[in-house]
């Protein structure tokens, strides 16, 4: 592992005392350049985990609590009357800074989701009749409860697609959770978090998970998996070529995470759930269900050896 990195998994952990594979998955995520969302119930360390993330970077960041009567102006910006020049001028909404926390997202209406659908597909953001870039890097991690939830707002599978992993944290283990009461991170150690990671190293990890080489037969290893979800009678929306994409490049930095600039099978076979089963859509079962269906699929595919 590049000491970097094995800086900013350490810093991190040192207030996320949850399972450290979700540091890990959180770290490749923003190597490969992808969005992140974060789905469990409330309690378990969703926000804490973006949050140490993000103070490990020294990055601008920027928390959005999303809530039901937020517009997109209020994510994007908005144009204010300038009483001295008598101009309107455009006043920057949260969405401009480096790393974007958005803090329960399916709490907020379809149409300020979709105000950052833009952002997250092409980095930059379109408000009253331009077209305004982000800076590099551009990080969104979302954090949202079950569907099950009262008050949520499903998120569309269009914007769903935008997010290259999905994470589930889940409860931690019992010596996890009597170290967390003892120690109460998001109290004391959170606030003392220190940058570890300077922007240009970021981009230039970034840059080398783009070389890392992906053979030919890896990628018609992934092409067959992708059809072979199109073609399944249990699938009722197979991954499209963006989330091959996705996986692809997951694969790569996952690669990269481990130390090599290569890929081997398992690093594709590492992040088939967490990049594939919010893309697709199972044949007559609820959206949880996607993960023993696409488990199922991939063991029928021939990895390469």
């Amino acid at each position: 592992m590049d000491p970097l990195i094995a800086r900013l998994r350490e810093n991190i952990l040192k207030v996320f005392l949850g399972p450290p594979d979700s540091v890990d998955r959180v770290i490749c995520c923003l190597l490969a350049r992808g969005h992140l969302l974060i789905e469990d119930v409330p309690g378990v360390g969703k926000t804490l985990l973006a949050t140490a993330l993000a103070r490990s970077l020294d990055l601008n960041f920027t928390r959005v609590q999303l809530t039901p009567d937020m517009l997109p102006s209020d994510v994007l910006g908005v144009s204010v009357l300038d009483r001295a020049s008598g101009d309107f001028r455009f006043r920057r909404g949260p969405i401009f800074t480096n790393v974007l926390l958005a803090d329960e997202i399916n709490r907020t209406p379809p149409r300020t989701q979709s105000a950052l659908l833009e952002a997250m597909s092409e980095a930059a953001v379109s408000a009253e009749g331009r077209t305004m870039p982000l800076d590099p890097p551009f990080f969104v991690v979302a954090t949202q409860n079950p569907y099950s939830f009262e008050g949520t707002y499903p998120l569309p599978e269009n914007q769903l697609d935008r997010f290259l992993m999905r994470v589930r944290l889940g409860y931690p283990t019992g010596e996890e959770e009597a170290r967390l009461l003892e120690l109460r991170p998001s109290s004391g150690a959170l606030g003392e978090l220190r940058a570890v990671m300077q922007k240009d190293d970021l981009l230039g990890l970034q840059r080398r998970v783009d070389g890392v080489r992906l053979d030919r037969s890896l990628l018609e290893y992934i092409v067959a998996f992708a059809n072979a979800t199109r073609r399944s009678d249990q699938i009722q929306l197979g991954l499209s070529p963006r989330g091959a994409l996705a996986l692809a490049q997951a694969a790569r930095a996952t690669a990269m995470f481990n130390g090599r600039d290569y890929v081997v099978p398992d690093d594709v076979v590492h992040n088939v759930i967490a990049v594939c089963a919010h893309r697709v859509i199972p044949a007559g079962f609820a959206s949880e269900d996607a993960t023993g269906v696409l488990e199922k699929i991939l063991h029928g595919v021939t990895s390469p050896s």
